[in-house]
């Protein structure tokens, strides 16, 4: 029997399975498509993401592959400066197209182990107290302890078992496609830079090396019926010149694609044997550039746990964490979309808003919370009272030995101890304890999940005995 059953090949399960075969768990990730996509939905990954990837030991092949920056205009395009003091060793963005973002997490997963098999279309499934069926459109049938849904918003899994998915249609659309262009560079340049005074869903940047290749993205006449249907070329000619004035003499598409920003969110995370994550779990507008970090950083989240259930040794409510934790995570993503959505409207009461936000975000303050909501270095799990630090991802703190997420590449727990004096004898097969009196940190000792976030702080080694079993389930 496999251990776990991953649905969808996307970064979200890609991620997933990877993590789950950092504990040895036997992953079977099924996914529709022959072929990796070419669609470049997803343009980056913003801070926690990044941390995710040098917590693992990835962070340098993927910086390899991409380019950092640190822009302002991530809260509804409104331009402002990087804020300082971000609680972050890495405050940048990386630039990375989806398609190498998905190649390079498929080599990782499958260099952990993970079994990927394309062109398996998942139509069935049934479970019982002992494990799941997954039946796949070939006929074929899988048995496996558990299965995780990360198979987007239309998500099958999140249909066939029958998980509301409440929330906001699509009320517009934007096309999205590359093609090449036969207006100069500068024109393109001159054009975009004066429609985007106003219309911010509006763009044509260079891709690739091939001239005359370009990225466009431009609003939709309206909400197309069936939405799976890609747009044509034609309705790119016919959008532009409505939005910019020329198209720019467009021709020989290489994908074309619509996105909607209908928002919504799975009514519950788990049923039974069977879990969602990723787009599975919630949809809305790419505003900000989320989606992609926020299905990155559920898988980091579930991974850990799951491993722990199908191992044996989790705690009897590790699991429901997940959702507990990561639910909330994904409302608040919603609603900041939906706030970025009016602030980009051209009607005039919005329009009066975002000048006002503007204004305050020239506040320090106010700029670096916006810019930490966005990029999730913000997000602290409900962990119960205690120390500032509870809840939160520790970041890449500098220790005598190195850095903190260098001792953190195996996927364990880790007890960080500037003290020397507390033990995790009974849990050592699970946590490692790193005695380094030089870290930058202005507490005795911090106990940290393998997600990264603090589980507990303090120098008594009562309450860490407490603490442990909480997460790490009972000692050996």
């Amino acid at each position: 029997m496999i251990d776990v059953i991953i649905v969808g090949g996307g970064p979200t399960g890609l991620m997933l399975a990877a993590e789950l075969r950092l504990h040895g768990v036997r992953v079977a990730l099924l996914e529709r498509d022959e072929e990796p996509t070419s669609v470049v939905r997803s343009l980056g990954m913003h801070v926690r993401s990044i941390e995710v990837l040098a917590q693992r030991g990835l962070l340098e092949r993927f910086l390899a592959a991409g380019k950092t920056f640190r822009l302002g205009g991530y809260f509804a395009g409104i331009a402002k400066e990087w804020p300082p003091r971000m609680d972050t060793a890495h405050g940048y963005i990386l630039g990375i197209p989806q398609p190498v973002t998905e190649r390079l997490l498929t080599e990782h997963a499958v260099e952990a182990g993970a079994e990927i098999r394309r062109g398996s279309d998942l139509v069935g499934l049934s479970q019982d107290e002992d494990g799941v069926t997954a039946e796949l459109a070939d006929g074929t049938r899988l048995r496996s302890r558990w299965l995780v849904g990360c198979d987007g918003g239309r998500s099958t899994v999140r249909k066939l078992v029958g998980v509301g998915f409440p929330g906001e249609p699509s009320r517009s659309e934007t096309l999205l496609g590359v093609m090449e262009l036969t207006a100069p560079a500068d024109e393109v340049m001159a054009v975009m830079t004066e429609v985007r005074k106003t219309q911010l869903r509006f763009g044509a940047g260079p891709v690739g090396d091939g001239e005359g290749l370009y990225r466009v993205v431009v609003p939709a006449a309206g909400v197309a019926e069936d939405r799976t249907a890609p747009p044509t070329i034609e309705e790119f000619r016919q959008q532009l010149r409505a939005t910019a004035g020329t198209d720019f003499g467009v021709h020989s598409p290489r994908w074309l694609s619509r996105f909607g920003d209908a928002t919504r969110l799975a009514e519950r995370y788990r049923v039974g044997r069977v879990l969602l994550a990723g787009d599975a779990a919630h949809v809305h507008p790419p505003l900000g550039g989320q989606g992609l970090n926020l299905g990155l950083q559920d898988a980091f989240n579930l991974g850990w746990k799951l491993a722990a259930q199908v191992d044996g040794w989790a705690p009897a409510d590790l699991l429901d964490t997940y959702e507990a934790e990561r639910r909330p995570v994904a409302a608040d993503v919603l609603d900041n979309t939906r706030a970025q959505t009016e602030l980009m409207s051209l009607d005039p009461g919005p329009q009066a808003v975002r000048r006002l936000l503007a204004e305050l975000m020239d506040f320090e303050d106010v700029n670096r919370y916006l810019i930490e909501k966005i990029t999730a270095v913000s997000v602290r799990y409900d962990l119960g009272a205690g120390h500032e630090l509870l809840g939160r991802r520790l970041r890449d703190v500098r220790l005598t030995r190195g850095s903190l997420y260098g001792l953190m590449h195996a996927g364990r727990g880790l007890l960080l101890d500037r003290t020397g004096g507390l033990s995790v004898a009974g849990w050592a097969d699970r946590v490692d304890h790193v005695v380094d009196a030089g870290a930058e940190l202005d507490v005795p000792a911090l106990l940290l999940r393998p997600d990264g976030h603090v589980a507990w702080a303090g120098d008594d080694q009562q309450e860490l005995l407490d603490q442990l079993p909480r997460w790490f389930g009972p000692a050996s």
